[in-house]
């Protein structure tokens, strides 16, 4: 509360007493970069590289639209949005499916640098889902819009120790107010000014989009919809998992099928165990694209998309990633960073976008390896960073 009382004072006086100096972060919270050499990333010749050329484009036309002074990365990591033009220009020219020429592409135009440590990588997809625009027959589980008296404020640049990303609330006796919680949402207490933008037909699927963010929706009109993210109510997430394994329903650890398929045998425990979550997202219709949209505000492409930590990897920039697929076997290859995660923190951490529907879920849900990354930058960098140092 006494967050949510500063987050009130700062709308309500426009000002805030300055926070005193935070010492430097230990050094597992910072990420530490040492120049590394083509050869020292593991399976870099196998890789079909030229896959990854679509995303980097997409990403490319996202950097394009900075100011030229822009820093990539809040420590300027991947130095300039100018520092991007060249190789981005040159990216345009590959040919695609010529995994040569684009291998030669990035180590032409990028330098590589190893991330200390490791960390652990999960996997995460893109919900499809039954629904409807209006509530009847099966559909009664609203996906709603973001609520008109919703206000959220970003503490972190008050307030640089505050790990989340924004306090969310409203107001009430001149003070900003905690927004409520999943279980009072889902009891009706903000039906007046939330309407529903769709109506599904399952609890437990309405309750992994909210995990997974965005989603494609198949309305029974025939047409497809597409929903992301609008806004959260700013309450902590707890995992489903985490949930049922203190309940003594599911074994610790256990995957996200063996979690869904659970809520689903026992739907009358399912809806107050899942109210343990008490975080809960507000949504709005996605036009057009051929994927949904991650934080970078491009499209997600399905295996070569990584949701990263932006407060250490910047979004938009390529990552050498050497971990273990879902099925047991090396996974190596390049992605970008282009999402981000409420349980994405770290360095060394990352979720892999495996795309659309059951056979991403069965992937994305099983998914939980240790691995390294190596970050991919413009070999004329601007000298925003030390080598060596972050």
């Amino acid at each position: 509360m006494r967050r949510l009382l500063l987050a009130g004072l700062v709308l309500l006086a426009g000002c805030a007493e300055t926070p005193a100096p935070m010492a430097p972060p230990p050094a597992a919270d910072r990420l530490i970069l040492t120049p590394a050499d083509w050869s020292q990333l593991p399976g870099w010749r196998a890789d079909g590289v030229a896959a990854a050329i679509p995303a980097l484009l997409k990403s490319c036309r996202r950097i394009e639209q900075l100011p030229p002074d822009h820093s990539i990365g809040a420590e300027g990591t991947g130095g300039t949005a100018a520092d991007w033009m060249a190789p981005c220009g040159a990216a345009r020219h590959l040919v695609d499916g010529d995994d040569q020429a684009a291998r030669a592409f990035f180590e032409d135009w990028f330098r590589v640098f190893a991330a200390a440590g490791q960390g652990i990588f999960t996997g995460y997809y893109e919900p499809e889902l039954k629904g409807s625009r209006h509530r009847h027959g099966p559909f009664t589980v609203a996906l709603r819009a973001r609520p008109k008296d919703l206000i959220t404020v970003d503490l972190g640049r008050l307030r640089p120790d505050i790990s989340h990303d924004q306090i969310a609330g409203r107001l009430g006796n001149g003070r900003l107010d905690p927004y409520p919680d999943r279980a009072e949402i889902e009891a009706g207490a903000i039906d007046d000014v939330a309407p529903p933008l769709v109506w599904l037909d399952d609890p437990v699927d309405a309750h992994i989009l909210h995990i997974q963010g965005s989603g494609r929706i198949v309305l029974d009109d025939g047409t497809v919809l597409r929903v992301g993210v609008a806004a959260t109510n700013g309450r902590r997430f707890v995992g489903l998992g985490k949930i049922l394994a203190e309940a003594g329903k599911i074994p610790p650890g256990s995957s996200m099928p063996v979690i869904r398929a659970w809520l689903k045998a026992h739907p009358g425990e399912a809806g107050p165990l899942m109210a343990g979550n008490p975080r809960y997202i507000f949504y709005h219709a996605l036009q057009g694209g051929d994927g949904p949209v991650g934080s970078e505000g491009v499209a997600l492409t399905a295996g070569r998309s990584l949701a990263v930590d932006p407060a250490f990897v910047p979004l938009g920039m390529p990552v050498w990633l050497d971990t273990t697929a879902p099925d047991g076997t090396a996974l190596r290859r390049l992605m970008l960073a282009q999402d981000t995660g409420a349980a994405i923190k770290g360095p060394v951490r990352g979720d892999v976008f495996w795309g659309t529907g059951e056979a991403a879920f069965q992937a994305a849900g099983v998914m939980k390896s240790s691995g390294r990354i190596w970050l991919l930058v413009p070999s004329h960098r601007s000298p925003r960073l030390a080598e060596g140092n972050r």
